[in-house]
């Protein structure tokens, strides 16, 4: 048997598992009463999510591509300076449920929210919020998605050897189906199966770099006789100097609250118990799984110095190091983590259209106004037209892959951070303040970004949530005070 199919035969296997456990979620889907059932169902589990599923998804849908090959390759690049600054997102679980995760469950529950949207309706009732919200979603999570779509196709090529457009077929088309037939039931079980292959294949390259470098002491030598930047907290050259560090902070530290694939599963937990159990699990898995995947990568440089890209430190690791049909099972770490992503964005998208806006503007918000069925039918459908447009924009690649990803993420902190958390922390929050936020960080946000106005080294997210803050404090004022029904569903 050739060493190519030897790896397709376990990327095959995995991409079946998630197929039994889309058809077996869609049951659980079928089996939900009336239309509420089904929406709630489809677009959020039933609210039924226990501890280790919930800490899981939260994991597998903020890692991607850059968890497992972007970041390690930067840490080929840098050295430990690079996994020093990776483990500021260890606190990725416990800061999302943490902050959001009972206030928003209780919320989510009095209000019958299924998605952000739904809250921010709820909480601002604002059609412009609403409105602006839905667009900004879709459009970043389109770019988002299309970047993890090429980085899969790009990675399944570069390690199997087999044609881009095959890797995009496997990957696309199994990431669209499961979603659109199982819901987010499916999502959040497919979430757990790709946490544990992606923390699995970590900590197993991991060990794999160091047994072929002599152990962890050899390793650290060779990489001082390369460059004695590698093992400094600042990395050669002080590549890493201390203003990105601590503007580091804000974008996978605080700017995580505001990335609606997350921080939608604070909806969708069972109870405080589940919550509570969620927090230390994932703070500890997602540790774990940050610090094995960078040190390999940092590592690989004493292992293999003259690799002409970063990015091919962790195919180059998997596919020289473990043995044809290992690879092809450890491939599927990077692969889960690029599919995760991708699912939740996925279901959300579809939840915009459907629920936020065709369910609330073209039918009065009176979901009873479908049936069942063609509430399914409809998420299903939205569902792959969305991934196959997604799927057909791949098809022609375009660059600077990492820097349309890194846009939209930020984008959509810009969006939604200061809405979400003040309007449930700060009684005072009002829709003019929250339309002052949205606009002012989406603009300076694109304007630092693209304009390359230079920082000192700070991210353009830092001056971005400065900014937005300020905005949505001063349209507060500005505005008239919420309701009193408002402040006693959100405080009460």
């Amino acid at each position: 048997m050739s060493e190519r199919l030897q790896m397709l035969i376990p990327v095959l296997a995995y991409l079946i598992l998630s197929f039994i456990v889309a058809v077996w979620a869609g049951s659980r889907e079928r089996a939900a009463k009336g239309s509420k059932g089904v929406i709630e169902e489809y677009f959020i589990g039933g609210r039924t999510l226990g501890g280790f599923v919930l800490a899981m998804t939260i994991i597998a849908s903020y890692t991607s591509a850059s968890s497992f090959v972007g970041g390690p390759g930067v840490a080929y690049q840098l050295g430990l300076s690079w996994v020093l600054l990776a483990m500021i997102q260890v606190p990725t679980t416990f800061l999302t449920l943490g902050v959001l995760g009972k206030r928003f469950a209780i919320v989510a529950r009095r209000t019958g929210a299924v998605t952000i949207t739904d809250y921010l309706r709820a909480r601002y009732r604002s059609d412009a919020v609403v409105i602006l919200c839905s667009v900004a979603l879709l459009v970043f999570f389109m770019a988002a998605m299309l970047a993890q779509f090429i980085g899969g196709a790009r990675l399944f090529q570069a390690v199997t050897g087999y044609p881009y457009i095959v890797g995009l077929a496997l990957f696309g088309v199994t990431v669209v189906l499961y979603t659109a037939l199982g819901g987010f039931r499916a999502v959040a079980l497919t979430d757990a199966v790709q946490g544990v292959v992606m923390l699995t294949a970590s900590i197993l390259v991991l060990l794999a770099v160091i047994d072929k470098g002599g152990g962890m002491e050899s390793c650290i030598a060779a990489l001082e006789r390369i460059d004695p930047g590698l093992v400094t907290p600042s990395g050669p050259g002080n590549a890493v100097p201390k203003p990105f560090i601590l503007s580091f902070w804000i974008l996978v530290g605080l700017g995580i609250l505001g990335l609606p694939q997350t921080t939608q599963r604070c909806m969708a937990y069972r109870d405080s118990r589940s919550m509570h159990q969620a927090m230390l699990m994932g703070t500890l898995i997602i540790g774990f799984m940050i610090l094995c995947a960078h040190l390999a990568g940092a590592l690989g440089r004493a292992v293999f110095p003259d690799l002409p890209a970063g990015d091919l430190a962790m195919p180059t690791l998997i596919v020289e190091l473990l043995p044809p049909f290992w690879a092809g099972v450890f491939i599927a770490g990077p692969l889960a983590a690029i599919m995760s992503t991708v699912d939740s964005m996925l279901l959300l998208a579809s939840a915009a259209i459907i629920k936020d806006l065709y369910i609330h503007y073209a039918l009065g918000d009176d979901a009873s106004r479908m049936r069942p069925a063609s509430l399914k039918r409809a998420g299903f459908l939205v569902t792959v037209a969305v991934g196959a447009l997604v799927f057909v924009s791949a098809l022609e690649p375009p660059d600077l892959l990492v820097w349309i990803n890194l846009f939209a993420f930020g984008g959509l902190e810009a969006v939604f951070l200061w809405p979400v958390v003040l309007g449930l922390y700060w009684k005072r929050a009002n829709a003019a303040g929250a339309l002052a936020a949205i606009v002012s960080g989406v603009v300076v946000f694109f304007v630092l970004s693209v304009g390359g106005i230079p920082l000192g080294g700070i991210h353009p997210i830092v001056p971005t949530l400065l900014v937005s803050a300020l905005a949505f404090a001063a349209g507060t004022y500005w505005g008239k005070k919420p309701d009193p029904d408002i402040l006693k569903v959100f405080d009460g």
